[in-house]
């Protein structure tokens, strides 16, 4: 029995990984909620699958959030600030279809991953962009943090 726990405690120690995610340094996590009504003009374009909107509403996120309709009332929403810089005058993205730009580097992601689509091959370290929780509800969308 004795071999078993120590067999079992080697497995545990061996199984942890120090290589820790490492946070992104250039946007703070803020909390906050808003909900998305799906009836408004402004968030009508929501309705329809693969159509994603800029919302810049006053605390939502660090820059405003996008919010992109995956289809059966599913949705997806990231940081609308470029997450690798610190925000400023050129780091809010800009929308075209399902991709955004930051316009201070011109550093694409994609809105279905949050992924940097044309990483720089100079060996820096680059982060994907910051996710927000999307939920479908009764004609509303709300994302929070």
């Amino acid at each position: 029995m004795k071999r078993f726990w120590s067999v079992f405690l080697i497995g545990i120690l061996l199984s942890c990984n120090s290589d820790r995610t490492n946070r992104n340094p250039y946007l703070q996590e803020i909390g906050f909620r808003f909900e998305i009504n799906l009836n408004l003009p402004l968030y009508s374009p929501l309705t329809n699958p693969g159509s994603a909107v800029y919302i810049g509403a006053s605390g939502v996120g660090t820059s405003g959030a996008f919010v992109l309709h995956t289809g059966f009332n599913n949705y997806i929403a990231f940081e609308a600030s470029c997450p690798n810089h610190a925000p400023n005058e050129c780091s809010t993205m800009v929308l075209d279809g399902q991709v955004v730009t930051c316009s201070c580097e011109d550093y694409q992601y994609n809105l279905y991953t949050g992924q940097l689509l044309n990483t720089p091959d100079d060996g820096g370290r680059y982060y994907d962009m910051l996710f927000y929780q999307a939920s479908y509800s009764s004609g509303s969308v709300i994302i929070s943090n």
